[in-house]
């Protein structure tokens, strides 16, 4: 399942390719197999081997060519050994899409909010995000095209009751990742934000809510295929950089 590079990519051929950080149940999975069928290499990188065994086989039955990684995203330290990984596989990505979440991203109150829980999350949130940025864009604005994408929560956007924990930091990543579009913008390279409103189906935080009896929220529902068609559009189109689904939800 985890292929070698092709012969003609180690000879230096300009092959299109994207890495997935969070390619887990919901918009990573969507973006990676939107990406692969528009013929782009797909890098999965996730903490558990098994999922992205199931995964790379669905991709794989389908023409996509795949790879894998396994790796913990709360660990940044581990990023430049990560990355010589990828591009062992397919060189520097043209793109990336950066969406893990925590192992446990459940929100609090903001009363009850402590300085801990936002040091415990800053790394998966934010440090390893800038250390991945720091390895990949050089290259990208080198050949003058390139992409990272984000796809997150809109408590990152508007703050809500007893809706917080991760959202500040989400915010702190929006912040970054705004002045990083805005001064790569005119070297070839796109930043794109997706801030979603909506309850995501098929992702393990609807599962686990099912799982316990609890009503669903009573929020739109997103299809993920959907999202990450509005990612590849914004990718494509290189406009707008960020965009909030539903549109009327911060009203």
């Amino acid at each position: 399942m985890d292929r070698l590079p092709a012969l003609g990519f180690a000879q230096g051929m300009n092959n299109k390719s994207i890495a997935v950080f969070g390619a887990g149940p919901g918009v990573g999975r969507a973006v990676a197999r939107r990406y692969g069928k528009a013929g782009y290499d797909v890098v999965l990188v996730a903490r558990r081997q098994d999922p992205l065994d199931r995964f790379a086989g669905e991709l794989t039955a389908d023409g996509i060519t795949v790879h894998m990684v396994t790796a913990d995203l709360s660990e940044t330290g581990g990023v430049p050994a990560l990355a010589e990984r990828i591009r062992a596989k397919v060189g520097d990505p043209t793109a990336f899409y950066y969406g893990p979440s925590p192992a446990d991203p459940e929100f609090t109150a903001a009363v009850g909010l402590r300085p801990e829980r936002l040091h415990e999350l800053m790394p998966i949130t934010l440090y390893t995000l800038l250390a991945l940025v720091g390895e990949f864009l050089p290259a990208m604005i080198g050949r003058g095209d390139g992409a990272i994408l984000t796809a997150q929560g809109a408590a990152a956007v508007q703050g809500r009751p007893r809706m917080t924990g991760w959202p500040p930091l989400l915010a702190a990543q929006r912040n970054y990742l705004q002045s990083l579009a805005a001064e790569v913008a005119d070297q070839g390279v796109y930043v794109g934000m997706l801030y979603i409103g909506a309850r995501i189906t098929g992702t393990a935080f609807e599962a686990r809510i099912r799982a316990t009896g609890q009503p669903v929220p009573d929020v739109p529902a997103a299809d993920p295929a959907e999202l990450a068609e509005l990612l590849w559009t914004m990718h494509t189109d290189r406009k707008p950089q960020e965009m909030v689904v539903p549109e009327n939800m911060l009203g």
